[in-house]
């Protein structure tokens, strides 16, 4: 663990609530030798960080039992302070080279068929590592012609060059979470921006880049809002979205408005779908790289 994580994510303090049955996950005891000591030993090998790990992702032993992983680049200390993350915050090192190739080989490792890249805030960077992104892509694409590549990236302040570095490497899906409604950004993500992520969103999709984003609920939003940030995703061209319970790292994080009941998310993913999206992945447990190889069953034909 990065020690920074411990870091107090604000002065509050307020331990989440108990959460209900449809959230509690069962996980089954470790095997020496099964798919997610496979993940691991891959992980750990190339010295590689990954959302699942850094962001405390309750589908960690899930989805790594399917041989998948979200592999992080740049670091994991980010330079943005969003209150609901658990991406550990404060000045990050210098981007390590090597990291690209060692993503790759990885990948190749696991034989991946889809594979999600994602990475920490960069905003010390001019192009906020919009190139090493370009790099991991091109060495998974060596390695793995016909996987494909999935990334989630951040704003890049709406750099147009940096978003130009990221369509030379013309990665199959470009991902970019809005995470909340546009009322809550101040309180949520303080560094960002709602019109500046349609912006990228909308930007990327006019380049005929297939897109996707992603909200997490139970901040406080109410379901008028939700619906119409879907609206707004949609007018960006977003064809795929995910939604998802927040769930409080810690007592220090921002504090979980409610659990949002699963019957909710099953009226939300039938009104996404009425709106057009191909895709709507919608569920308590539900996170942006969930099952992300299932999400898209309709791609290429």
């Amino acid at each position: 663990m990065n020690p920074l994580k411990k870091k107090p994510r604000s002065t509050g303090y307020q331990p989440a609530p108990e959460k209900p049955d449809w959230l509690k996950v069962r996980l089954p005891f470790r095997e020496k030798d099964n798919s997610v000591s496979t993940v691991r030993s891959s992980v750990e090998q190339g010295k590689l960080n990954t959302v699942c790990e850094s962001a405390s992702c309750p589908n960690l032993n899930h989805c790594w039992s399917r041989r998948t992983a979200t592999y992080m680049l740049a670091g994991d200390i980010c330079t943005r302070r969003c209150s609901y993350c658990d991406v550990a915050f404060g000045k990050p090192f210098a981007l390590d080279p090597e990291e690209p190739l060692r993503v790759a080989e990885s990948a190749k490792s696991l034989d991946l068929q889809h594979i999600v890249i994602t990475s920490v805030n960069r905003d010390d960077l001019t192009d906020g590592a919009a190139f090493h992104y370009k790099q991991t892509i091109e060495l998974i694409r060596e390695r793995l012609p016909d996987c494909k590549i999935e990334i989630l990236v951040p704003d890049f302040k709406e750099k147009e060059e940096s978003l130009e570095i990221i369509y030379s490497a013309k990665p199959d899906i470009f991902n970019h979470n809005l995470e909340t409604v546009e009322r809550l950004f101040p309180t949520v993500a303080p560094a960002k921006k709602y019109d500046r992520s349609l912006n990228v969103l909308e930007h990327a999709s006019k380049r005929g880049f297939l897109t996707k984003s992603g909200l997490i609920l139970g901040l406080g939003e109410t379901l008028e809002e939700v619906r119409q940030t879907l609206k707004d995703l949609r007018s960006c061209g977003v064809q795929m979205v995910t939604l998802g319970q927040y769930l409080q790292p810690t007592p220090t994080h921002l504090p979980v408005h409610e659990y949002i009941h699963p019957d909710i998310f099953k009226e939300l993913k039938e009104y996404g779908k009425a709106i057009g999206f191909r895709t709507v992945f919608s569920g308590p447990l539900v996170r942006s790289s969930y099952h992300a190889d299932e999400q898209t069953p309709w791609y290429g034909n």
